[in-house]
């Protein structure tokens, strides 16, 4: 296998407290999520001396993480197999270099069921009382990760379970008026009656639930989320659905789920189209600028180099870039940069993908 094809080495970087901790800590997963597309877990990081203090999304105590193993990635038709996890480390790299703070702090770690990625759990774990968190649960049937896998090959099982993915035939059941009636709810993006559309919130898609009522994918026009739709134009992010889209206690916006970025072709895919060809705001400018001088070389950055990083060694964001994707998925990147800088508007939908995920809750 070409050395690009595999796991980068986990060797050593200088990256903040919150990433050595997942890196360093001994993983402990604790229950699968079910309703995940790939093989993920809910673990727990365990790191006794705690010497790096309290998380961002925790209290103190030790991190929760979803770790996402390669081995239990289905294949793909359009990205390469096996890849997944470099693209959620490599989206963390990006959006930290241009300065967007909404993606969780990832690395590459090894795990029970071998490596992957593991991103901090930054919404309240299930089954775990904020006051007590010495143990954890998934909601719904418990899989352990040895659990998951028939053999030392990584081969995902064939049970049942890993085709049983949500759609949207579930929202049918649901009584309408709770899903525009509760004005204290934080999500992103909603389903409206077509005639009860609040103020504050930019239609996306117009469609009928199974019984024929029409409804609306809207999502907030908020400042918070509108810079997160320019990273997904960084990214070409392929599947910006809105339940990856989350808040956590104290109200903060993350984005997740980003296995499916950096591919050469136009992909953009996602739910936030509410700002398309309207012109960047002026901070998501200064982001872009940011992060294409990163791109050149031409600002001091180090993601690699200082033990338990849980990233690839690398004195720039280029080498580290360069051991998570393809040279020519890094070209397109800067590509895609400069042609935002050069247009300064946010992108149309393609004519020639797709322009919006599905199922897009």
């Amino acid at each position: 296998m070409p050395p690009r094809e595999r796991l980068p080495a986990l060797r050593p970087g200088p990256v903040d407290d919150v990433r050595r901790r997942l890196a360093a800590g001994s993983l402990d997963v604790l229950g699968r999520v079910l309703d995940a597309s790939n093989a993920a877990f809910l673990a727990r990081v365990d790191d006794p001396a705690d010497a790096a203090g309290p998380t961002p999304a925790e209290g103190g105590g030790a991190p929760h993480v979803i770790y996402k193993p390669v081995a239990g990635e289905r294949p793909l038709w359009d990205f390469p197999h096996g890849h997944l996890a470099y693209r959620e480390v490599a989206t963390s790299l990006v959006a930290d270099a241009g300065g967007w703070s909404v993606v969780p702090p990832t690395v590459l770690r090894q795990g029970p069921a071998g490596p992957g990625s593991a991103q901090l759990w930054v919404t309240p774990v299930p089954g775990v009382d904020p006051d007590d968190d010495a143990e954890a649960t998934t909601t719904g049937e418990d899989h352990r990760a040895d659990d998951a896998f028939d053999d030392g090959e990584g081969d995902v099982d064939d049970r049942d379970d890993l085709d049983d993915l949500d759609d949207v035939e579930g929202i049918e059941d649901d009584d309408l008026d709770a899903l525009y009636s509760d004005d204290a709810d934080p999500a992103y993006v909603r389903l409206f009656a077509p005639d009860r559309l609040p103020s504050g919130w930019l239609p996306v898609l117009s469609g009928e639930l199974g019984d024929g009522r029409a409804v609306v994918v809207a999502h907030r026009d908020a400042a918070e989320l509108r810079s997160l739709s320019v990273l997904d134009a960084v990214l070409n992010n392929s599947d910006r659905k809105g339940s990856h889209v989350l808040v956590d206690a104290g109200g903060r916006l993350w984005g997740i789920d980003h296995g499916l970025t950096f591919h050469v072709e136009n992909k953009l895919r996602t739910v936030l189209w509410g700002w398309a060809g309207e012109p960047l705001p002026d901070a998501d400018l200064e982001r872009l600028q940011r992060l294409e001088a990163r791109l050149a070389g031409s600002e001091a950055d180090a993601p690699g180099g200082e033990p338990g990083a849980g990233l690839p060694a690398a004195d720039s964001l280029v080498e580290a870039l360069d051991a998570l994707l393809r040279v020519d998925e890094v070209e397109a990147l800067r590509h895609r940069i400069g042609r935002l800088l050069r247009r300064r508007t946010h992108p149309l939908p393609s004519r020639d993908w797709p322009a919006v995920p599905w199922p897009a809750l």
